[in-house]
């Protein structure tokens, strides 16, 4: 069934867990993640990019969000999210589809211009009864991987506690994405969670924080950050990289199939599982 964000996370902040949010961009991968999170019985948020609203069309992927919330979801709740909006008018436009939470994304412009956008896209949500993310600090990923950023290198990158208390106060957003040592992409070895600086911001906000690019963190490093504040944990790559190598597996070894159907349902099935692993380590299960 379809609820609002906020039924899902004031829940999983008063129990101590965090719940996943997983990105989808069709309708297969957004039948695994339901049929995953339905498995275990836990909550979900599904969320939208700009690049799949692009690559999909708003009202369609929308759609096949809420039919399938609605008539597959029948036990669990799932809330839909827009990710990493760059711009008030895709803020608008995801508002007025129907999602109950939007990402508004400045952390790219200098600080003021941030809380200006986030400012401005906040209130607009909150006066349409949705709730919005802000992002404060940089989450970096490939392009700062292959330019050869040393672990020294990301720390200017990431999240001031101090500055992140002002920034909750000036924009007045329901959720934070921190900058805190995860990075867009998966890079195993790579991330590792700055934990103390994490615990920090949580004293200082006492917002619910997000924590993005986490497909390849250590679960144990996951768990901690739980402990530490972090209330949904969003899950890209991960899916992506189960879909496209299951694919593969299954054209390479059936070069005469020719029903999309037949060719679809395992790389449905990898991402089904994958979903169904992350909400175990989350602590979700159980918990719708």
């Amino acid at each position: 069934m379809l609820v609002h964000i906020k039924d899902i996370i004031s829940k999983a902040q008063k129990e101590g867990y965090a719940v996943a949010a997983f990105n989808t961009f069709n309708l297969e991968t957004t039948l695994a993640i339901v049929k995953g999170a339905m498995n275990k019985n836990s909550p979900v948020i599904i969320q939208v990019s700009e690049t799949t609203i692009q690559y999909a069309g708003l009202k369609p992927i929308t759609h096949i969000v809420k039919t399938i919330a609605k008539n597959e979801a029948v036990k669990i709740p799932v809330a839909l999210h827009l990710d990493h909006g760059k711009s008030f008018r895709s803020v608008a436009e995801c508002i007025s589809a129907g999602f109950s939470s939007i990402h508004i994304d400045a952390s790219d412009l200098p600080y003021d211009e941030n809380v200006a956008l986030t400012k401005q896209a906040t209130h607009y949500a909150h006066k349409h009864k949705c709730w919005a993310q802000g992002e404060l600090g940089n989450i970096l990923g490939q392009k700062d991987v292959d330019a050869g950023l040393t672990e020294k290198d990301t720390e200017r990158y990431m999240t001031d506690p101090e500055q992140a208390e002002k920034f909750i106060k000036q924009t007045e957003i329901n959720t934070l994405a921190p900058s805190v040592g995860a990075m867009h992409g998966l890079f195993p070895g790579k991330e590792k969670i700055d934990q103390e600086r994490l615990k920090k911001i949580h004293e200082k906000t006492k917002v619910p924080l997000v924590l993005h690019g986490a497909s390849g963190v250590s679960n144990e490093d996951i768990k901690e950050a739980i402990k530490n504040g972090v209330v949904v944990i969003n899950i890209d790559t991960r899916l992506r990289q189960e879909f496209s190598r299951s694919l593969r597996e299954t054209l390479m070894s059936n070069v005469h199939e020719i029903d999309p159907r037949k060719i679809l349902t395992p790389p449905m099935a990898a991402v089904q599982k994958a979903v169904e692993e992350k909400v175990e380590i989350f602590g979700s299960a159980n918990r719708s």
